[in-house]
């Protein structure tokens, strides 16, 4: 079932939680379930991105528009940056590895 999703949504959200129309850039084996969600990025302008780390999210079709929530649900670690500032970076080796907090910058190349 399709909705409409947002790319924004004024933080924080309540109790914590993704709001279920917040849109993120997600790569399709974290959707799939194929790989777990090792990168999940709230960039400086308020967009949100979840990867699995080690496949190329810029090949063609490699990441779709899906609600984060739908990730969130499927992965409760992902559920628990919720409340990540915009600007950062979370990282993880594996599920069930601590996430590592950063300051985000987009490389140059």
């Amino acid at each position: 079932m399709s909705h409409e999703v947002f790319r924004h949504r004024l933080q924080p959200f309540p109790n914590g939680v993704f709001p279920a129309d917040l849109g993120a850039v997600v790569q399709r084996t974290v959707l799939n379930g194929s790989q777990p969600a090792r990168v999940v990025i709230h960039d400086g302008d308020g967009y949100w991105l979840v990867g699995d780390g080690i496949s190329d999210p810029n090949e063609p079709g490699a990441c779709v528009v899906a609600c984060i929530a739908h990730v969130a649900d499927a992965d409760p670690a992902v559920a628990t940056l919720a409340t990540l500032p915009a600007g950062q970076i979370a990282e993880r080796d594996d599920p069930g590895a601590p996430w590592r907090i950063a300051k985000h910058e987009y490389s140059d190349e």
